[in-house]
């Protein structure tokens, strides 16, 4: 199982000890990505350690003769800064947390102090981009409640209900509806064409001249000739 951590030159009984520790504190989820260890340049009995999860880094440091080993953890959200060192004699790790502590270990072998800072890059970059996600949606969750807030309240009017019919509060039920008669469909009333009236006749005027007219005639005092040019006269008017 720790074979896959012993690539880069770590001292194996120093993983080993790591690895069983580590397997006890691991959370669900939480999976082992790397594990470096310190190698000093003379005596490297008790050497630290150092392991990146997914979730966070931990620090490890052998206590009481190397019979015990203590660490201190950080999860990512709470790191702000990974610095790897290189200086003459292996490399320097170091983090800085948002509360402004800061851990570090020396005497790495540079090969896995660039590893570290490799994968602790990569796990930065996820929690960044999870951070953001977060904080859209925290601003979308802010949004949304100032809306509805802002958003007048009607208030709820329940609908009434009919009032029973009873002798004592002398309320008298509404009598039903009548009921609506389908609606009769009407006939177009039929226009009859009613004739034009006959020219009405003229006045009792043209009555009286033509008899007036006659009478000259029969009194012979006009000629027959007279009385016909007189009465087609008389008669074209109308």
């Amino acid at each position: 199982m720790i074979e896959k951590f012993l690539t880069e030159e770590q001292d194996p009984k120093a993983v080993e000890k790591v690895y069983s520790r580590l397997v006890d504190l691991l959370s669900t989820g939480e999976e082992i990505i790397y594990i470096a260890v310190q190698k000093k340049p003379l005596v490297n009995l008790f050497p630290d350690c150092i392991a990146i999860t997914n979730k966070r880094v931990l620090f490890f440091t052998p206590a009481n003769l190397g019979l015990s080993i203590k660490f201190v953890d950080f999860v990512w959200k709470d790191i702000v800064d990974v610095h790897t060192k290189e200086e003459i004699i292996g490399a320097v790790f170091s983090v800085k947390t948002t509360g402004g502590g800061e851990m570090a270990v020396d005497y790495l072998p540079k090969i896995q102090g660039r590893k570290l800072y490799q994968y602790a890059q990569e796990r930065k970059e996820i929690e960044r981009e999870a951070r953001r996600q977060r904080e859209l949606e925290q601003k979308r969750a802010e949004s949304g409640a100032v809306q509805f807030e802002n958003s007048p309240a009607r208030a709820f009017v329940p609908p009434a209900s009919p009032q029973p019919f009873s002798q004592n509060n002398g309320y008298t039920a509404p009598a039903a509806p009548a009921p609506v008669a389908p609606p009769v469909s009407t006939p177009a009333p039929i226009v009859q064409e009613t004739p034009a009236p006959a020219p009405a006749a003229k006045p009792d005027e043209l009555t009286e001249k033509l008899k007036k007219l006659k009478t000259l005639f029969d009194n012979g005092l006009i000629s027959q000739e007279e009385y016909n040019a007189k009465k087609l006269d008389l008669l074209s008017d109308l």
